[in-house]
């Protein structure tokens, strides 16, 4: 499956309003989410795996990409498309010797240096956080902004994916400054209606791309 970025959902059952993770990814792809990232802090690793076996068959079915967030041993466990490693998470070459060359690694950057090591490591794309500051991320008390994602656009080729603060607002600025594709939490996973809403910002990145052309 060649990789779409354009559209990458992360879930959060806190921020979800009751809803199960599925019931906020069924409703999503429906609106044109391209990536589904299951993220469980607070699970067990039963609960996780029980849980990434569901999304996993789903977004088979529907052919969206599916990554798992910090777990090498559940994206194996479950033959995931990838996993999603923050700075303090295992390194990119331990990861890739486990996973194989063909799965796919992201790895969270935070500043331009943070970016070209990860694309010297071999990470297949970088999630660029935070682009404005977000309550999912209470720790980052500053974002890098729009003029920082057309910086480290400059030092990396692999695919840019913007995080952090981001929604149909806002969506369009983060594309044309060089980002690949676009990733909510809350913008989404707490919507009144996620498929409505996931739409909303799938038709600003189209905008974006149409008007880059």
């Amino acid at each position: 499956m060649k990789a779409d970025y354009s559209l990458y959902l992360v879930t959060d059952r806190g921020l979800s309003k009751g809803r199960t993770n599925m019931e906020v990814i069924e409703t999503a792809i429906k609106g044109g989410v391209t990536v589904v990232q299951l993220r469980e802090k607070d699970a067990t690793t039963r609960e996780f795996l029980d849980e990434a076996l569901k999304v996993r068959e789903y977004c088979r079915e529907k052919n969206v990409l599916f990554i798992i967030n910090d777990r090498l041993d559940i994206a194996q466990a479950v033959d995931a498309d990838g996993v999603h490693l923050g700075q303090d998470d295992l390194p990119i070459e331990y990861a890739r010797k486990s996973l194989g060359p063909d799965k796919v690694i992201g790895v969270s950057a935070f500043n331009e240096k943070e970016a070209v090591e990860a694309e010297k490591a071999g990470a297949n794309y970088l999630g660029i956080s935070p682009v404005f500051t977000t309550p999912t991320k209470p720790e980052l008390e500053t974002g890098i902004g729009i003029e920082g994602l057309r910086k480290i656009r400059k030092s990396v080729k692999i695919p840019m994916i913007g995080i952090g603060g981001l929604g149909s607002s806002n969506a369009y600025d983060a594309i044309t400054a060089g980002a690949d594709g676009i990733a909510v939490v809350s913008a989404i996973v707490s919507a009144i209606d996620p498929q409505q809403a996931a739409s909303e910002i799938k038709a600003e990145i189209e905008r974006a791309r149409k008007d880059l052309k």
